[in-house]
């Protein structure tokens, strides 16, 4: 890699670390109240935006194993930020809701995200924008949870129609 390029790339890796520090750390701060970690921030995210999303599509979009979302989720059931229900369709599929409570603390941790956010995008000219939403996926597209991501919301859309 050529001197200046090499320099370039440690200085975009230094800005996306701290850039993603600034993004969690005060959501971080709020979930560490309620005993819970980043994953199940991830969690209630998804489940905010799909409720009745089955714990199969979750694990496609978090792209984690059936082990490792065990815990988070039995955690989250537990504090009562997630309820289960089993799907009309096939007793077997257990669909994911939000209780209040956990619709409260999604909200309130993604509206602090979205929030810094817009006043960033509020800054930029709307290329900018387009610029950023570009390399962000680009970064994303080769992530299998990305894609159920846009498969999951495609779905949700031609629903509401």
């Amino acid at each position: 890699m050529e001197e200046k390029t090499n320099e370039q790339m440690n200085e975009v890796l230094a800005m996306f670390y701290f850039a993603y520090k600034t993004f969690t750390e005060e959501p971080d701060i709020m979930i560490e109240e309620y005993g819970i970690q980043r994953v199940h921030h991830r969690i209630l995210f998804f489940i905010a935006r799909f409720p009745g999303l089955s714990v199969n599509e979750l694990l496609s979009l978090l792209e984690v194993s059936k082990q490792a979302l065990h815990r988070p989720m039995k955690t989250l059931i537990e504090k009562e930020l997630v309820t289960t229900s089993e799907a009309e369709h096939d007793r077997r599929v257990k669909q994911l809701f939000l209780t209040d409570k956990g619709e409260h603390l999604e909200e309130k941790l993604s509206n602090t995200q979205k929030l810094h956010l817009t006043s960033i995008f509020q800054e930029l000219k709307p290329e900018q924008v387009d610029a950023w939403q570009t390399i962000m996926e680009k970064l994303s597209v080769e992530r299998d949870g990305f894609e159920a991501w846009k498969d999951k919301l495609r779905n949700h859309l031609e629903e509401s129609e």
